[in-house]
């Protein structure tokens, strides 16, 4: 029998085990903001023009930026401003290399990060990719031989300019009227004559190896040179290996080399494409090129395009990201890369690199009233946030936090872009999973250069110099508070929608299909897979998007399709589709057999491609699917089942996968799951006020309200059942909220939230204001006393018409404060960003429509002083400096253009309203 003390401690170990099990299942609840980390904050491209750096400059600017609440910088190597040609360092040079490591050194010790371009400009390349690595395209020469008669015309490379590279005969293929093919390459001599005369008429195609002679666009001082060829391995690791040595063997302790989207143009071949393509596609491309080259709609056309465009997929994949990505693991690197504009699948593209990155291009329509919006400064393009999703849906899928997003290039003309214009384009790449802002960006402009400084011709401009920079600190705020959250956690997506990029390559039009952000309209939109994806998304699922490649990797779990140790999801829905290998139903119904629910919309009609063995492949194909026994529609396949609906959502119900309702209301939002609950990202980007009730599919018996624009948090009022959690929301157009959801009740030792929906009084504050000028560009105004506030724009000051810069308006008045209320500061409008201060003591920013800040805690009983700081756009003082013939603008090679391309004139600008306009009033609430 065991003694008392020995029972004890064998008891304890299991005592211990099952409480640390406890642990692991119920994690301490924390009503904190999560940790505003380096990678929370925005980062920046950073444009170093013509390399032209210097230690006390750099080490200035990273204080500048890092005071502002930037978390790093991208190093992005450009051409260089006129004038000073005797400042530039050639890149990678031994001066280059040490303003790198002075650039990280600094930025380290202000707990900032560095990437950088590996290049300058772009796309890759340089003075160290030689010819024979250069970006390639094969080029057909066509010619007719007669019957009997020998080809009178030598088969020689036919040159378009005059300073174009010879280029290499690969082979010389001859085809009768039929198609059927002979390769005759071994009879043209080294002159060009062709000893061939085989009886018949015969077409004639010479395939040549050229050069697309595409140069670097925009590169800096010693980075000039050919385009990379990128489905080459051998001219990527000699580009890699260039970068090594530079180095040195030195880490510099940036965290990632980062590659721009793919914009090499003409680019369609590599030296040894026939052979690849024959051991991937296992027949002869040469073959076939009358097909490759027509774009007529027939089924041998857009079969053997598939195959060009999925080996062309292949080689880009394999030969350039995933080696570029080994390469810069090797050196201790990470890498950041933009798959979108590439000839490939760009969910396998973004997946094979550490940090994927999207980018937003151009200005969205929002309906939020007060929203500028001039036609006349955007640019004619609509940004779909479902291209966004790309890369989200690569990262989430495969495991990796961060999903980068190339951030408001061209968001409007120069100088005219407004955070308040800027806050839905970020909220709406938030809710397509983006989480990690690059701004298209900042400028390295060195103290001596007059304003506005060196600015890069497709920026957003917003330097130091900018007259929203003193600003600028609260909409970098608002960016990391809403990052903190969104890159906490794992994404919480219940769909897998599958992307049949076979029907992609399948186009007859054209040789390589480059999948663009600005071509949506015919490779993504027409599709049923676009449609089923927005229309879910608009009914209330949460999605991400699926390859071939992933579903392969994919296994069950209890259920549920495991994509990556960290990710799953619930379903995996086929939208119609026409072509789809027999290896991805294959994998598709295993992982149905191990247990995963799968709704087909429709059966995919043919498997892809050109086979010799066409007919037993389909045969095959068929018969696979003639194995799911459909009984009205749906089978309980192995451990799962299998469903055959073409209303996905109907399909969804029956499986009792339920949508987020929230969105009957006109929110949008995104889910993030965490050890300790939910959080739910709500964003009104409708015209109206949203106040109501609404039902969260996370049980919760205790919901946080948190507000990123100031940090403040509160809790709101709950009830809830087994399957959903009700909240009353009150969201004005344009406001966005994070909620998070504690399964239990719990106690979370902060205030409610206030209830703003009713004020029970207003007080006008509008009239006997001061207004100041305090600093800017092209000269401080006089002051102006102002009856009843206005823009400092109406008052008929030209130069007040004419500044840029920071403005206050101040004022005193008497308010009979209320214990135990609450207070909200409302201006009609501010052009463009107003800082608040009330008896002397900051009570916050104001940027974003709606116009309004809580200013309880700065309120007194009694008199009241309250001084506004208003930062007004740059765009008055530029149309100044152009009307007075002020030159500011003088680059190299592009020099500046606006939003159209063409040369850059503000001087016939119309005043841009600056300051306060309309009522100011503190509203109360019980």
């Amino acid at each position: 029998m065991l003694s008392k003390s020995r029972f004890l401690l064998l008891l304890f170990p299991i005592l211990l085990f099952f409480g640390f099990q406890l642990i692991e299942q119920k994690s301490p609840v924390s009503s904190d903001w999560p940790e505003i980390t380096q990678t929370a904050k925005p980062w920046t491209r950073w444009w170093w023009m013509g390399n032209a750096v210097d230690e006390k400059n750099l080490s200035k600017l990273l204080e500048t930026y890092n005071e502002a609440g930037l978390g790093g910088v991208e190093i992005a190597p450009i051409y260089g401003a006129k004038g000073y040609e005797d400042r530039y360092i050639d890149f990678l040079s031994e001066d280059w290399l040490s303003m790198l490591d002075f650039t990280v050194t600094k930025a380290h010790s202000l707990g900032m990060g560095v990437d950088m371009t590996q290049g300058t400009g772009w796309p890759y390349g340089g003075p160290q990719v030689s010819v024979e690595n250069a970006a390639t395209r094969m080029v057909i020469q066509d010619y007719e031989k007669v019957d009997g008669q020998p080809l009178s015309t030598p088969i020689t490379f036919q040159k378009k300019r005059e300073n174009q590279y010879d280029a290499e005969l690969v082979a010389v293929m001859a085809y009768d009227k039929n198609l059927n093919s002979k390769d005759i390459t071994s009879y043209v001599n080294a002159s060009g004559q062709l000893d061939w005369n085989e009886a018949g008429a015969w077409h004639i195609k010479a395939i040549f190896l050229d050069k697309t002679g595409q140069m670097v666009k925009r590169a800096a001082p010693g980075g000039v040179g050919f385009t990379l060829d990128h489905f080459s391995k051998p001219a990527v690791d000699s580009y890699n290996s260039y970068f090594e040595k530079a180095f040195a063997g030195k880490n510099y302790g940036f965290r990632s080399f980062y590659n721009d989207s793919f914009e090499v143009y003409g680019a369609d071949y590599t030296g040894n494409l026939f052979e690849e393509f024959q051991k991937l596609r296992g027949y002869d491309l040469k073959e076939f090129l009358p097909y490759l080259e027509s774009e007529k709609n027939t089924e041998l056309v857009r079969r053997v395009k598939s195959d060009y465009r999925e080996t062309i997929n292949d080689l880009l994949l394999n030969n350039f990201t995933k080696n570029w990505t080994d390469w810069a693991h090797e050196q201790s690197k990470l890498t950041k890369n933009q798959a979108h504009g590439s000839p490939g699948n760009l969910l396998d593209l973004y997946a094979a690199v550490d940090i994927p990155e999207c980018e937003t291009f151009g200005s969205s329509y929002f309906p939020i009233p007060g929203l500028r919006r001039d036609s006349a400064d955007i640019r004619n393009v609509d940004p779909d946030p479902i291209m966004l999703k790309f890369a989200s849906s690569a990262a989430h899928l495969t495991g990796k936090n961060l999903v980068s997003s190339e951030t408001f290039t061209w968001l409007g003309e120069h100088f005219k872009s407004s955070f308040s214009q800027m806050k839905p384009e970020v909220e709406q790449a938030f809710l397509a999973g983006v989480n990690h802002i690059f701004y298209h960006g900042v400028t390295y402009s060195p103290e001596d250069v007059s304003y506005p400084g060196w600015l890069f011709y497709a920026s957003l401009n917003l330097t130091q110099q900018n007259s929203l920079w003193p600003h600028f600190k609260g909409f970098n705020d608002y960016i990391a508070r809403s990052q903190a959250i969104l890159q906490a956690g794992q994404a919480d997506n219940e769909l897998l929608v599958y992307w049949p990029v076979y029907d992609v390559w399948a186009e007859p039009k054209g040789k390589m299909e480059m999948i663009t952000v600005h071509a949506v309209d015919e490779w993504l939109h027409p599709t049923e897979f676009y449609k089923q994806s927005k229309s879910l998304m608009e009914a209330g699922y949460s999605l991400d998007f699926i390859s071939d490649e992933m579903i392969a990797n994919s296994s069950v779990k209890d259920g549920h399709i495991q994509t990556s140790p960290t990710n799953s999801a619930k379903v995996l829905l086929i939208p119609e589709t026409e072509f789809m290998p027999l290896e991805t139903l294959k994998d598709i119904l295993k992982l149905a057999e191990s247990g995963a629910k799968v709704i087909f919309q429709s059966k995919p009609k043919s498997i892809p491609g050109y086979h010799s063995d066409q007919k037993s492949k389909q045969a095959e194909f068929d018969a696979l699917w003639a194995s799911i026994a459909f009984q009205d529609g749906k089978v309980n396949f192995g451990k799962g089942q299998v469903i055959l609906n073409r209303d996905s959502r109907a399909a969804l119900e029956s499986l009792k996968i339920n949508r987020e309702k929230l969105v009957d209301s006109g929110l949008d939002f995104i889910r993030r799951k965490v050890a300790d609950g939910t959080y739910y990202f709500l964003v009104n980007h409708s015209a109206n006020t949203i106040s109501q009730s609404i039902s969260l599919n996370a049980k919760a018996g205790t919901v946080m309200i948190m507000d990123p624009l100031t940090g403040k948090t509160g809790t709101l009022p709950t009830t809830y059942n087994s399957e959903n959690t009700t909240v009353s929301i009150y969201l004005k157009s344009g406001e966005s909220i994070f909620l998070k959801t504690f399964e239990d009740k719990v106690n979370l030792a902060i205030p409610a939230w206030p209830d703003y929906s009713q004020s029970s009084k207003s007080t006008d504050i509008s009239n006997n204001w001061k207004l100041t000028f305090t600093q800017g560009q092209p000269k401080l105004p006089a002051a102006q006393t102002m009856e009843t506030i206005e823009p400092w724009t109406s008052t008929s000051d030209a130069e007040a018409d004419d500044f840029s810069g920071q403005a206050s308006y101040t004022s005193e008045f008497e308010f009979k404060k209320v214990e135990g209320k609450q207070y909200l500061l409302t201006i009609d409008k501010v052009y463009e960003s107003a800082k608040i201060w009330i008896n002397g003591e900051y009570a916050g920013n104001i940027w974003s429509i709606p116009y309004q800040l809580d200013v309880s805690e700065q309120l007194k009983n009694g008199k009241n002083s309250i001084k506004i700081e208003v930062a007004n756009l740059m765009a008055n003082s530029i149309r100044y400096l152009d009307r007075n013939g002020i030159e500011w603008r003088n680059y190299h090679e592009i020099n500046f253009v606006n939003i159209d391309y063409k040369p850059f004139d503000a001087s016939n600008w119309k005043t841009m309203p600056s300051g306060l306009e309309g009522k100011i009033q503190i509203l109360e609430f019980d």
